[in-house]
């Protein structure tokens, strides 16, 4: 599935759970693990005692944050929707079971994010319904390196 290049916009990590997100100049992602310093790769995220590989990194496209200002008047910062990497340019949905660069990184979409009723907790916002089938993209890291914004998002 060719036809679309895009580029990397925000990056963001939590080293805990309910802990805000924290925008980041750059990201080390390592194969098979994680990001480095994020909530997930040390064990301690939401959903840590479910393991699972393919969420090793999330992904968000920025066209959605600019739907549900455009469609529901709703404002949600890069760094409430919970995900590692927001993406412009990037058709998340079509790439579960495929594999994709986020600069020198190479990812594999594993299944796609459903919202959680936490992310309404968090940001006192009702956006649960709003964010179904638009809540991004989980990956597996099969090559690792460090991310930067501004990194092109290719497809493999």
């Amino acid at each position: 599935m060719g036809g679309w290049n895009g580029t990397v916009e925000h990056l963001h990590i939590a080293p805990r759970s309910f802990l805000p997100m924290r925008e980041m100049e750059r990201i080390a992602l390592v194969a098979g693990r994680g990001i480095t310093g994020d909530r997930y790769s040390t064990g301690d995220g939401f959903y840590s005692d479910r393991p699972e590989e393919g969420r090793q990194v999330t992904l968000f496209e920025a066209e959605t944050l600019e739907a549900l200002l455009r469609d529901h008047r709703i404002t949600l910062a890069p760094a409430e929707h919970r995900r590692n990497i927001t993406v412009r340019g990037v058709p998340l949905n079509h790439l579960v079971g495929r594999r994709f660069r986020v600069g020198p990184v190479l990812l594999e979409g594993t299944r796609l994010s459903t919202p959680c009723r936490h992310i309404e907790q968090i940001t006192g916002q009702e956006i649960f319904t709003v964010l179904l089938h638009r809540s991004g993209l989980h990956a597996r890291i099969l090559e690792g390196g460090e991310v930067t914004p501004g990194a092109a998002v290719t497809p493999e």
